[in-house]
């Protein structure tokens, strides 16, 4: 997305059922000039009508969500909208949830209690990659 200023944004769509986390989250982004979150979704249902209709850059999604999961969302994306970036953020961190998520093609895989630093990580990378005329 380009912004009237000519400046080009990276549209972010969050995906996870508690409002903390999305709270905490709304706040690191908040951080970026690059970045716009463009939707919040608290159930899969509402995660797969946004991200349809919102097209972003970005999803975040956890991994157990009210109406299913993170994995049913996260197939369905990439077989109809080859997102670029999809990050898993949960407080489910096994080495099942882990596996399963990349092999749905998920590009990180993050713990929410013990690696929100690294997320953050993920985002000043992408950040960088940013600028008239460039995309992730």
């Amino acid at each position: 997305m380009t912004k009237p200023d000519g400046k080009t944004t990276m549209k972010i769509f969050i995906a996870d059922d508690s409002p903390v986390v999305r709270a905490r989250l709304l706040t690191m982004l908040s951080d970026f000039d690059q970045m716009e979150v463009v939707g919040q979704a608290s159930t899969v249902q509402e995660a797969r009508n946004g991200i349809a209709t919102k097209r972003p850059d970005v999803v975040i999604l956890d991994v157990r969500m009210p109406g299913g999961t993170g994995i049913d969302v996260l197939h369905s994306l990439k077989k109809k909208h080859g997102l670029p970036v999809v990050i898993i953020f949960t407080n489910f961190p096994y080495d099942q949830y882990r596996s399963r998520c990349f092999e749905a093609g998920a590009d990180y895989f993050f713990d929410k209690s013990t690696e929100f630093d690294k997320m953050l990580g993920v985002f000043e990378k992408l950040a960088s990659k940013i600028g008239p005329g460039r995309s992730i």
